[in-house]
């Protein structure tokens, strides 16, 4: 139980502290460009958001299989309550 909350912790920690990046690939970069030299007020902003948004969908997606598979091949250990 100490380890998940732990790693909970972590997790959450690591999240918090992330620094905005740059997720654009050489097409999206491309049309963020040609969209700047047609419009001055243009912001990239919303589409790096996009782009990690769907980046982290299927991480989610494989994490979620992840566990429920080791949840299905590892049973739980039976603990003796003693009263």
């Amino acid at each position: 139980m100490k380890k998940l909350i732990f790693g909970l912790v972590f997790a959450l920690l690591t999240l918090a502290s992330l620094a905005p990046a740059q997720a654009q690939c050489v097409m999206c970069k491309s049309q963020v460009e040609a969209a700047r030299a047609e419009r001055d007020d243009f912001d990239p902003a919303g589409l790096n958001r996009g782009i990690v948004y769907m980046m982290t969908v299927p991480y989610i997606l494989m994490g979620a299989v992840g566990f429920f598979w080791y949840r299905r091949t590892h049973p739980k250990r039976p603990t003796d309550h003693q009263a």
